[in-house]
Parts: C-alpha cells; structure tokens; sequence
C-alpha cells in the first residue's frame, strides 16, 4: 500500500514554509491504518520486545496499536505535570522553547527492551529525549519505529545507535 496516497500535505502549516504531514487522513481510514499497524508488527515481530514506548500524544496513536498487535505492554511518554505517580523527567529543545517529557520510574525495569514508536521523525529531538528517558530507567532500546522520516531534516543523527525504520519518507 502506498501510504503518501493517504497522508494529507498541509503547506504553511503551522508557518510559512513548512509542509505539515497530516495523518489525520490516513487514521480514518480503517484499512489503511491497520497496515501501518500490520507492516511495523511484521518488522519487530521476532525481535523479543517487553514494551512499546511513545510520546505523546500521535506516539500513542502508533504506539498503542502497535504494542497490542504485539502482544506487548504500552508505556505513555507524557508532557511534564501529567503523570500522577513518580516519575523520571527530562527537558528539551524545540524550535520556539523548551520542553519536558516525562515516564513513571515504574514503567520500565532494568533490561526490558523497548521499541519506541512514533508518528514522525523529523529533528529527533523529541525521540532522542524518549531514548534518555528509557536509559534512565536502564531499558535497552531495541530501535524506534515511525510512519513518517522528514529525511532532509536528519533526525536519526541524533539518535546515535539506535536503529531507527519508517514506512514513508519524504
């Protein structure tokens, strides 16, 4: 399935000059969402992993799905101030401020391996602040896995060694 065939190119979106990809477009449709879910099971379905990671809130969206196709645990990375129990927190750069992510310190235990799911890399600031969270709490990252790569933008660089697939480019 050509997946670009379903995702909505939204020009000047949130600014001048940037071409939001919107999947919005391909969620609501039922077949095309479940082989987005059905393709990213078959790549990791051998690959012995506890738990899917993702952040909030479109790293839900892939992430969930993803880890019950798997039979795996889902663990919510959240914005700062929306987790009621103890948590490891950690701040990060965005193109107009900073922010935080945050995951319960019970989410993960020692040595889990853990698959991040995403909808989309684009710098990789949001991921590589998810791979720090993980490594606090002494996870192993088995990889990350999104629908959408933004390749001109070169966020696998700052994801260092962790492998990083996605089922569309741009």
């Amino acid at each position: 399935m050509n997946f670009k065939e379903h995702i909505r190119v939204v020009e000047d979106f949130p600014k001048p000059g940037i071409r939001f990809k919107d999947i919005t477009t391909l969620l609501k449709n039922g077949g095309a969402f479940k082989e987005v879910v059905n393709q990213m099971a078959e790549l990791f379905k051998d690959r012995k992993i506890d738990k899917i990671a993702g952040p909030e809130a479109r790293g839900f969206v892939i992430g969930a799905p993803l880890a019950y196709a798997l039979g795996v645990g889902f663990v919510p990375i959240r914005k700062s101030g929306k987790l009621p129990a103890e948590y490891v927190e950690q701040g990060y750069e965005l193109e107009y401020g900073q922010d935080k992510l945050a995951m319960h310190k019970d989410a993960i235990q020692p040595g889990e391996k853990i698959l991040i799911a995403d909808d989309l890399l684009a710098t990789g600031g949001t991921i590589s602040t998810c791979v720090n969270l993980i490594n606090q709490l002494q996870g192993e990252i088995v990889g990350a896995a999104f629908l959408i790569e933004l390749l001109e933008l070169n966020g696998r660089e700052k994801l260092g060694n962790t492998e990083v697939f996605s089922l569309v480019q741009y």
